[in-house]
């Protein structure tokens, strides 16, 4: 298998919006994204909340914003792409993250997939599924759109409850698959790569910018701990970045099922021997972040691999399922955010990146009175 190439950018917040414009280059993003293509910049929203590293950041999309508008991608082909989930309104996380701001700033289109003026529709894989075709037997539906477009997807560096990590491959489950997707929990990590092979047969172009500026440790994607790294990455293999990331986290990235079957698959490199590092001299890094569980996850995992899995279809595929929406909402947002997370947001905006965050403001304000590249109203 032919080596990947991850570019891993040191960063501050005076210097972000270049860095992130050097991490893109320095992994050929050009190369790989056609210009004459409309290009999605699939934005990450894991909760309506702004949590720090658990949704794309404001610095990130602004960033790759930039680097693509000073390099000759035309405005409008580019846009923002956001996907809902039950318990995750996009409308509210676009707000409360910023990111809604930012897209107004460019002129951007700001597509919601799931809104009725979108069409979905089915689609026959070129390739052979491992699991979808069982998950989904009357067909796999999928955004219309998205045929023949670049993607760029925008996850962040953070662990996960049912994946260990979630990052570039784990940020399409959104955007391809209804909100029927929660059907697939219990092979997550099949589909996953079987996403990555269709994301390859439907997409111009695929990238991923990671921003690690900020990271999170325990039970994510919502409920972890908040740590500064400084990091950007960024690669056109999927597989390759969360490999990358996985690694500086502190894990073996082939011992996590996902990055494994696409690895073996052929999707991507999943091996860090076999992956090109360029920029930061990442040697011997390990962050020793755990994933962890929350009371809810526990719930979900005896569902879906334990003593409740017979009735998964039942409490699942049913009318029932409003049930796992309500303990969601009542655990994280009722619960574990006004007594936990509230504090550490608090604590968060006393570092410097949590200033440049309060600087985007309702009104999109630039951060550290940076100057403007390329704003909507520029020629």
């Amino acid at each position: 298998m032919m080596r990947s190439k991850v570019a891993v950018v040191r960063t501050k917040p005076e210097t972000v919006f270049e860095d992130y414009g050097r991490a893109m280059r320095l992994a050929g993003y050009q190369e790989v994204l056609p210009k004459d293509k409309d290009t999605a910049l699939k934005v990450n929203i894991s909760w309506g909340k702004f949590y720090p590293a658990c949704s794309t950041t404001p610095w990130q999309l602004e960033g790759v914003i930039r680097t693509l508008l000073a390099d000759g991608y035309r405005r409008e082909l580019v846009h923002a792409c956001h996907n809902r989930t039950v318990v995750v309104s996009a409308r509210t996380g676009e707000r409360n993250n910023r990111h809604k701001v930012v897209v107004d700033r460019y002129g951007l289109r700001n597509v919601h997939l799931y809104e009725e003026s979108e069409e979905w529709m089915m689609y026959e894989p070129k390739g052979k599924t491992r699991v979808l075709h069982e998950v989904f037997p009357r067909g796999i539906l999928i955004p219309k759109r998205l045929i023949g477009e670049n993607i760029v997807h925008l996850p962040t560096m953070k662990t996960h409850v049912f994946t260990t990590i979630t990052g570039a491959m784990k940020n399409a489950f959104g955007g391809l698959l209804n909100e029927k997707r929660h059907w697939t929990h219990s092979v997550i990590h099949e589909t996953l790569a079987d996403l990555l092979m269709i994301q390859k047969e439907i997409h111009s172009g695929l990238f991923a910018v990671m921003d690690g500026t900020v990271a999170g440790s325990g039970p994510g994607p919502r409920c972890m701990d908040v740590h500064v790294k400084n990091l950007v990455l960024a690669s056109a293999d999927q597989v390759a970045i969360d490999a990358v990331a996985a690694k500086l986290m502190g894990f073996d990235p082939l011992k996590l099922l996902f990055i494994r079957s696409a690895h073996e698959r052929g999707l991507g490199v999943g091996d860090p021997r076999e992956i090109e590092i360029v920029g930061e001299d990442i040697t011997g890094i390990d962050w020793g972040f755990s994933s962890g569980d929350t009371f809810a996850s526990k719930g979900q995992h005896a569902l879906y691999h334990g003593l409740f899995k017979p009735l998964e279809n039942l409490l699942l595929r049913t009318p029932l399922v409003v049930w796992a929406y309500v303990a969601s909402w009542a655990y994280h947002d009722w619960y574990w955010y006004p007594f936990i997370g509230r504090g550490r947001v608090a604590d968060f905006m006393q570092t410097p990146w949590g200033k440049v965050f309060e600087r985007y403001g309702e009104r999109g304000d630039l951060p550290l009175g940076m100057a403007e590249v390329s704003p909507a109203h520029s020629s």
